[in-house]
């Protein structure tokens, strides 16, 4: 800055939080762990057979 020279700049990343990518992590584990749970609930073998599974289910709870 004193001698007002040009020089050749570092290039680099000036984000200093690093929530935001953890939050797109956090996001897909989320997803991944949900869908295990709704699998172990009603079912993998098929998407036919969880929609049953799951309707079956909503009647069940309409009745308790």
């Amino acid at each position: 800055i004193k001698t007002k020279e040009s020089e050749v700049s570092l290039k680099e990343r000036s984000d200093i939080c690093a929530v935001p990518s953890a939050s797109i992590v956090g996001e897909a584990m989320l997803s991944i762990e949900i869908l295990n749970s709704i699998q172990e609930k009603f079912g993998k073998d098929s998407i036919d057979e969880i929609l049953e599974n799951y309707n079956n289910y909503k009647r069940y709870l309409k009745k308790v």
